[in-house]
């Protein structure tokens, strides 16, 4: 019976876990996308000494970028719970998820062109995924 308890608890303990990660995964995901909304509203940037102050103004005043920031200073304190949990080698692949999120998302919402070559690595990535999350912390 102890060792039912023990197996029990720790696939709570990993069910918690994988949804703290993937909460952490999308409000990094939907952070980003805002965060390139908010640049696409900006402009191009230079970083140089001479415009330093006025760039980082312009940035620092775009509600999407305020936004963007909001978003994944959120997705990384679900990260850290995640982290206190299971081991490291086992959360961080789950992070490679936000490849599938961006990817959709940039042909999606800015009508990037996504490539069968960038389409074949999200396939790798997502497959790599699974195969970690089968193997338990």
């Amino acid at each position: 019976m102890e060792t039912t308890q023990v197996i029990n608890g720790r696939k709570q303990i990993m069910t918690v876990a994988i949804g703290y990660i993937l909460v952490s995964v999308i409000a990094g995901a939907i952070g980003q996308i805002t965060l390139k909304y908010g640049m696409t509203q900006t402009g191009q940037i230079t970083l140089s000494a001479h415009d330093i102050v006025p760039t980082l103004f312009k940035i620092f005043t775009n509600p999407f970028i305020i936004g963007g920031l909001a978003l994944y200073v959120g997705g990384t304190v679900f990260w850290l719970a995640a982290l206190s949990r299971v081991d490291l080698s086992f959360a961080y692949p789950f992070a490679s998820l936000s490849y599938v999120v961006m990817l959709t998302a940039s042909w999606l919402l800015f009508n990037e062109n996504i490539t069968p070559l960038r389409l074949a690595g999200t396939l790798v990535v997502m497959l790599g995924v699974l195969l970690i999350s089968r193997s338990g912390s």
